[in-house]
């Protein structure tokens, strides 16, 4: 038996875990958006007395936690942040910190793996924040939320150890790793002439 519109629309915005635009999902779901209304309004009552919520916002739809989870919501987020950090996510903190605002294609490069398990950790602790790339809408940087400056007992991210020297290397590599890689074209160039 097929699922229902809403019920689509239920497990879209589930595996998103963001805020999806109406016209998104009238795409997606090759519906129009007077559809996409009504099968929102539906989802939005069926989750009225549940703990989870339907919110809307500005012609974008993000499922949340209903007001009266607050508290538990809230005990579950002391706990997470007093849980000791994995090297992974100290390794993705501090490229955050050192280069962001990073995408998460660039953190996952710096890494060597795949870093959307650990930087959604991030985000649920209140520690990273995304925000809209402007160079490509379709991705987004990670950046520092005060929340950990105050939690590092710094007020700027130029206060953290060795910052401008860090900078200092980081431009070093970047500038040797275009001239190795200029070098590269030029020897393709030159293979590609001899033959």
């Amino acid at each position: 038996m097929p699922l229902t519109l809403d019920s689509q629309i239920e497990a879209l915005l589930f595996f998103k875990g963001e805020p999806v635009s109406k016209k998104t999902l009238a795409r997606v779901l090759n519906k129009d958006i007077e559809e996409i209304n009504n099968a929102l309004f539906a989802l939005e009552e069926k989750l009225k007395d549940r703990g989870v919520r339907l919110m809307l916002n500005s012609g974008e739809a993000v499922l949340g936690t209903a007001p009266a989870m607050s508290p538990i919501i809230e005990l579950v987020k002391k706990e997470e942040l007093s849980r000791n950090l994995s090297r992974a996510g100290i390794e993705t903190l501090s490229i955050i910190l050192y280069k962001g605002p990073i995408t998460r294609a660039k953190i996952d490069y710096i890494r060597g793996v795949n870093s959307n398990f650990i930087l959604r950790n991030l985000l649920v602790r209140g520690l990273a924040e995304k925000i809209s790339n402007p160079a490509d809408s379709r991705s987004y940087l990670y950046k520092p939320t005060f929340k950990l400056l105050s939690f590092l007992g710094i007020s700027k991210l130029t206060d953290l150890p060795e910052y401008n020297k860090v900078q200092e290397e980081i431009e070093k590599f970047n500038n040797v790793s275009a001239a190795v890689r200029a070098g590269e074209e030029n020897d393709d160039e030159i293979r590609i002439k001899n033959n």
